[in-house]
């Protein structure tokens, strides 16, 4: 392999010659070979790191034009745009567990879009520090990442994916008016319900969790950026701040503004947590409608059997024919994760001190990693199970029927004791309420016809 020398304030670093880098996101490369090539920083992140630092300079260009020329914005423009294509990805290599403050993300952000300024242009203009990282601090950059980050994965990931279950589930209620079948609570028989009413608690609950996730949106707008070193501000002009923010709206098309105490903005995560609590609600939601799915689905004989789930793959190696809801299990594994990532990021969010939190790389990885895990995991659920719900009519009407729960209607006419003394019976005798009730003799055949109308229990 071929080198390039390249220096920065603790001297000189050997680089590959075919990187965009340079030495301190050398440095980092070398000094944390913890899950390289697996753990890297977020793609989201670099995209995000693309569209600040093109927001900085234009501000800089507007506030300082005499320090960041035509000439410089121009190019740097280019380059962060490729940035945020994601055409030079393969030029952020370092892993998430660095530097708690993300520094060295922040300087990978500055070497390879001042680098690729110098190439475009064909000489040697912009300087990484001096002009790319211009007004800046890591300290404020970072935690604007993730900010941004954050938004787009929300808005433009996860928000869509729960909407398309969502009209997936509202389908549904329509195709399945007026099928009655029995309810169950504790995993008990319970009272009678419509299956669109089932439904229609699934849909309810995703709508929930798309108000609590918009919800969280606004504190997120809120943007560090002009807060530099500790939230003074230092090096960066006045009005670069509300500059710098309302470029960063108008680059991405959301209301970003800047935060209003950026002593809160550089050391707070609270935005985070908050929002990832939301996912968190999305992730116990969708927990519970995939074990509801696949207990439905449960069989084909042995099961509960109420509802037939698309047949995507063999189930297993060794059982001819067997059919397995992998689906459902794809959720709920990705549900457990995104609840344990709930933990890290509550965890690293108490890890402020004084004017810094650095434990915001593990932070923002496993915000995204949820983000991302949860919304393709909808679309998968969506795609290859939910649209393709059936309800198996025959079972639920047999069910229904041969459900002890349906005494609850014969409460007002025999009272709750009596309707107790028939369900028992009828369970111990192996024979129906109907033929429990009349042995009883609190109601004759014909009283009993008149009174026991399941469905109209709903």
């Amino acid at each position: 392999m071929e080198y390039r020398i390249e220096h920065d304030s603790m001297g000189e670093v050997k680089v590959p010659a075919n990187v965009l880098w340079a030495a301190q996101t050398q440095r980092s490369h070398e000094n944390f070979e913890i899950g390289v090539g697996i753990e890297t920083m977020p793609a989201e992140i670099v995209h995000a790191f693309g569209i600040l630092k093109k927001a900085a300079a234009l501000t800089n260009n507007k506030l300082r034009p005499e320090k960041m020329t035509n000439e410089k914005l121009a190019v740097l423009i280019e380059a962060c745009d490729e940035v945020i294509s994601g055409k030079l990805n393969d030029n952020f290599p370092l892993v998430v567990w660095q530097t708690g403050s993300g520094t060295q993300s922040n300087m990978n952000a500055n070497e390879v879009i001042a680098n690729r300024g110098n190439m475009i242009l064909g000489r040697k203009l912009l300087h990484p520090n001096d002009d790319v990282n211009m007004s800046q601090s890591s300290n404020d950059t970072f935690p604007t990442a993730m900010h941004i980050a954050a938004v787009l994965a929300l808005e433009e990931k996860l928000i869509p994916a729960v909407e398309e279950l969502i009209a997936t589930f509202k389908r549904l209620e329509e195709e399945n008016e007026g099928i009655v079948k029995s309810g169950r609570t504790h995993l008990q028989d319970a009272t009678p319900i419509k299956f669109s009413q089932e439904i229609s608690g699934w849909r309810t609950s995703l709508e929930r969790d798309v108000e609590l996730i918009k919800l969280s949106l606004s504190p997120l707008y809120e943007l560090a950026l002009g807060g530099t070193a500790v939230g003074t501000g230092l090096n960066a002009p006045k009005g670069f701040s509300e500059d710098v923010a309302a470029q960063v709206a108008s680059i991405t098309g959301k209301p970003f503004r800047t935060a209003g105490n950026k002593f809160h903005a550089l050391t707070s995560k609270d935005e985070i947590v908050f929002a990832h609590g939301a996912i968190k609600a999305l992730a116990a939601d969708m927990m519970k409608i995939a074990n509801d799915v696949r207990w439905l689905a449960s069989g084909p004989r042995d099961g509960l059997g109420e509802i037939f789930i698309p047949e995507n793959e063999p189930g297993s190696s060794i059982m001819p024919g067997k059919v397995n809801p992998t689906q459902c299990e794809a959720v709920t594994m990705v549900a457990v994760q995104v609840m344990g990532n709930d933990v890290a990021v509550g965890m690293a969010a108490s890890q402020g001190n004084f004017e810094l939190n650095v434990f915001m790389p593990v932070c923002a990885y496993n915000f995204l990693q949820s983000a991302r895990l949860m919304a393709e995991a909808i679309r998968s659920f969506n795609k290859n199970c939910a649209v393709g719900i059936v309800a198996n009519r025959e079972k639920m009407h047999h069910n229904l029927h041969n459900s002890l729960m349906l005494v609850t209607a014969l409460n007002p006419y025999i009272g709750y004791e009596n309707a107790a003394k028939t369900a028992k019976k009828a369970f111990k005798d192996n024979i129906s309420l109907k033929e429990a009730c009349v042995e009883l003799g609190f109601l004759t055949a014909e009283r009993f016809d008149e009174v026991f109308h399941p469905e109209e229990m709903v």
